[in-house]
Protein backbone atom coordinates (compact mmCIF):
# COMPACT_ATOMS: atom_id res chain seq x y z
CA UNK A 1 0.00 0.00 0.00
CA UNK A 2 1.32 3.75 -0.80
CA UNK A 3 0.37 7.07 -1.25
CA UNK A 4 -1.18 8.10 -4.31
CA UNK A 5 -0.09 11.58 -5.23
CA UNK A 6 1.01 15.03 -3.38
CA UNK A 7 3.72 15.33 -1.06
CA UNK A 8 4.23 11.73 -0.05
CA UNK A 9 3.69 10.38 -3.30
CA UNK A 10 5.06 7.10 -3.64
CA UNK A 11 5.65 6.38 0.43
CA UNK A 12 4.74 3.30 1.70
CA UNK A 13 2.13 2.47 4.41
CA UNK A 14 2.33 -0.27 6.97
CA UNK A 15 -0.78 -2.64 5.71
CA UNK A 16 -3.14 -4.45 8.15
CA UNK A 17 -0.63 -7.73 9.28
CA UNK A 18 -2.92 -10.03 10.78
CA UNK A 19 -5.37 -7.06 11.29
CA UNK A 20 -8.50 -8.41 9.73
CA UNK A 21 -9.07 -5.26 7.07
CA UNK A 22 -9.96 -4.84 3.91
CA UNK A 23 -7.74 -1.29 2.41
CA UNK A 24 -9.69 0.51 -0.31
CA UNK A 25 -7.05 -0.44 -3.38
CA UNK A 26 -4.61 1.97 -4.10
CA UNK A 27 -6.38 1.58 -7.99
CA UNK A 28 -9.68 2.68 -6.38
CA UNK A 29 -8.00 5.79 -4.02
CA UNK A 30 -6.39 7.02 -7.11
CA UNK A 31 -10.07 7.33 -8.93
CA UNK A 32 -11.53 9.02 -6.10
CA UNK A 33 -9.18 11.47 -5.72
CA UNK A 34 -8.84 12.18 -9.05
CA UNK A 35 -12.83 12.51 -8.72
CA UNK A 36 -12.42 14.85 -5.97
CA UNK A 37 -9.53 17.07 -7.81
CA UNK A 38 -7.70 20.07 -6.23
CA UNK A 39 -11.25 20.92 -3.89
CA UNK A 40 -9.15 18.73 -1.45
CA UNK A 41 -6.51 21.15 -0.92
CA UNK A 42 -7.86 23.11 2.59
CA UNK A 43 -10.06 20.74 2.98
CA UNK A 44 -11.45 19.16 6.44
CA UNK A 45 -11.34 15.63 5.30
CA UNK A 46 -12.47 12.67 7.94
CA UNK A 47 -12.42 9.04 7.53
CA UNK A 48 -14.47 6.93 9.02
CA UNK A 49 -13.40 3.10 9.46
CA UNK A 50 -9.82 4.68 8.93
CA UNK A 51 -8.25 1.10 9.00
CA UNK A 52 -4.35 1.60 7.97
CA UNK A 53 -5.72 5.39 7.44
CA UNK A 54 -4.57 5.41 4.03
CA UNK A 55 -7.02 7.59 2.19
CA UNK A 56 -7.19 10.22 4.93
CA UNK A 57 -3.53 10.26 4.95
CA UNK A 58 -3.77 10.43 0.76
CA UNK A 59 -5.79 13.41 1.31
CA UNK A 60 -2.83 15.26 3.82
CA UNK A 61 -0.80 14.33 0.99
CA UNK A 62 -2.78 16.03 -1.52
CA UNK A 63 -3.41 19.40 0.87
CA UNK A 64 -6.06 18.56 2.88
CA UNK A 65 -5.92 20.79 6.07
CA UNK A 66 -7.28 18.53 8.76
CA UNK A 67 -8.13 14.53 8.08
CA UNK A 68 -9.96 12.88 11.35
CA UNK A 69 -9.59 9.09 11.39
CA UNK A 70 -12.42 7.86 13.69
CA UNK A 71 -11.32 4.19 14.39
CA UNK A 72 -12.57 1.83 16.77
CA UNK A 73 -10.37 -1.03 17.47
CA UNK A 74 -6.95 0.09 19.35
CA UNK A 75 -4.89 -1.81 17.70
CA UNK A 76 -5.93 -0.67 14.05
CA UNK A 77 -5.92 3.03 15.21
CA UNK A 78 -2.40 2.06 16.55
CA UNK A 79 -1.51 1.65 13.41
CA UNK A 80 -3.33 4.71 11.61
CA UNK A 81 -1.06 6.36 14.26
CA UNK A 82 1.70 4.56 13.14
CA UNK A 83 1.33 5.13 9.00
CA UNK A 84 0.88 9.02 10.59
CA UNK A 85 4.43 9.15 12.96
CA UNK A 86 6.08 7.39 9.73
CA UNK A 87 5.84 10.14 7.35
CA UNK A 88 5.81 12.71 10.17
CA UNK A 89 2.51 13.66 9.94
CA UNK A 90 1.85 15.70 13.00
CA UNK A 91 -0.72 18.75 13.13
CA UNK A 92 -3.02 18.11 10.09
CA UNK A 93 -4.09 15.01 11.68
CA UNK A 94 -6.86 13.76 14.69
CA UNK A 95 -6.83 9.18 15.43
CA UNK A 96 -10.11 9.24 17.47
CA UNK A 97 -10.35 6.17 19.06
CA UNK A 98 -14.20 5.37 19.50
CA UNK A 99 -17.08 3.71 17.41
CA UNK A 100 -17.98 5.70 14.27
CA UNK A 101 -21.54 6.95 15.79
CA UNK A 102 -19.53 7.75 18.85
CA UNK A 103 -16.40 9.62 17.16
CA UNK A 104 -19.08 11.27 15.16
CA UNK A 105 -21.34 12.80 18.47
CA UNK A 106 -17.45 13.78 19.61
CA UNK A 107 -17.46 16.32 16.78
CA UNK A 108 -20.47 17.25 16.46
CA UNK A 109 -20.00 18.59 20.54
CA UNK A 110 -17.24 20.63 18.63
CA UNK A 111 -19.59 21.96 16.11
CA UNK A 112 -17.21 20.56 13.59
CA UNK A 113 -18.31 20.18 9.92
CA UNK A 114 -16.46 18.43 7.16
CA UNK A 115 -15.64 19.11 3.40
CA UNK A 116 -15.34 15.51 2.74
CA UNK A 117 -16.63 12.22 4.91
CA UNK A 118 -15.02 8.99 3.63
CA UNK A 119 -17.14 6.17 5.31
CA UNK A 120 -16.09 2.53 4.27
CA UNK A 121 -17.12 -0.31 6.79
CA UNK A 122 -16.75 -3.95 6.65
CA UNK A 123 -18.75 -4.68 3.83
CA UNK A 124 -20.53 -7.63 6.06
CA UNK A 125 -21.28 -4.77 8.64
CA UNK A 126 -24.30 -3.76 6.01
CA UNK A 127 -26.33 -1.95 8.81
CA UNK A 128 -23.62 0.11 9.78
CA UNK A 129 -23.87 1.89 5.97
CA UNK A 130 -27.58 3.18 6.91
CA UNK A 131 -26.73 3.71 10.23
CA UNK A 132 -24.47 6.54 9.70
CA UNK A 133 -25.84 7.75 6.63
CA UNK A 134 -29.00 8.11 9.14
CA UNK A 135 -26.92 9.63 11.70
CA UNK A 136 -25.18 12.26 9.03
CA UNK A 137 -28.59 13.24 7.20
CA UNK A 138 -29.82 14.19 10.86
CA UNK A 139 -27.17 16.02 12.04
CA UNK A 140 -25.22 18.86 11.09
CA UNK A 141 -21.82 17.38 10.35
CA UNK A 142 -21.30 18.23 6.45
CA UNK A 143 -20.25 21.59 5.05
CA UNK A 144 -22.25 23.18 2.64
CA UNK A 145 -20.99 21.75 -0.37
CA UNK A 146 -19.54 19.08 0.93
CA UNK A 147 -19.55 15.84 -0.04
CA UNK A 148 -20.03 12.39 1.87
CA UNK A 149 -18.17 9.15 0.00
CA UNK A 150 -19.34 5.85 0.75
CA UNK A 151 -17.09 2.90 -0.22
CA UNK A 152 -19.43 -0.42 -0.53
CA UNK A 153 -19.88 -3.85 -1.90
CA UNK A 154 -21.43 -2.88 -5.58
CA UNK A 155 -24.36 -5.25 -5.18
CA UNK A 156 -25.09 -3.64 -1.37
CA UNK A 157 -28.20 -1.29 -1.88
CA UNK A 158 -27.58 2.25 -0.39
CA UNK A 159 -30.95 4.80 -0.48
CA UNK A 160 -31.14 7.03 -3.45
CA UNK A 161 -32.17 9.90 -0.55
CA UNK A 162 -32.68 10.47 3.20
CA UNK A 163 -33.81 13.51 4.47
CA UNK A 164 -31.07 15.99 4.01
CA UNK A 165 -28.67 14.35 1.94
CA UNK A 166 -29.26 13.13 -1.86
CA UNK A 167 -26.90 10.48 -3.70
CA UNK A 168 -25.49 12.35 -6.86
CA UNK A 169 -23.20 9.59 -8.28
CA UNK A 170 -22.24 6.38 -7.78
CA UNK A 171 -19.21 4.50 -9.30
CA UNK A 172 -18.10 0.73 -9.44
CA UNK A 173 -14.82 -0.80 -10.39
CA UNK A 174 -14.49 -4.46 -9.78
CA UNK A 175 -16.70 -5.85 -6.58
CA UNK A 176 -16.69 -2.21 -5.09
CA UNK A 177 -18.68 1.11 -5.56
CA UNK A 178 -18.65 4.63 -4.60
CA UNK A 179 -21.69 5.99 -3.87
CA UNK A 180 -21.23 10.48 -3.59
CA UNK A 181 -23.64 12.22 -1.16
CA UNK A 182 -24.43 15.50 -0.82
CA UNK A 183 -26.81 18.12 0.64
CA UNK A 184 -29.83 18.25 -1.13
CA UNK A 185 -31.08 21.24 -2.82
CA UNK A 186 -34.67 21.92 -0.95
CA UNK A 187 -32.73 20.77 2.23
Amino acid sequence: MRVIAGKYRSRLLKGPGRLRLRPTSDRLRETLFNILGPEVADSDFWDLYAGTGATGIEAISRGARLAIFIESHAATARLVRKNLETLGIRGAAEVIEADVIRGLEKLAARRLVADFIFLDPPYENAADYQQVLDFLDASHLIAPYGIVIVEHHRRLELPDRLRRIERTRILEQGDAALSFYRLAAAA
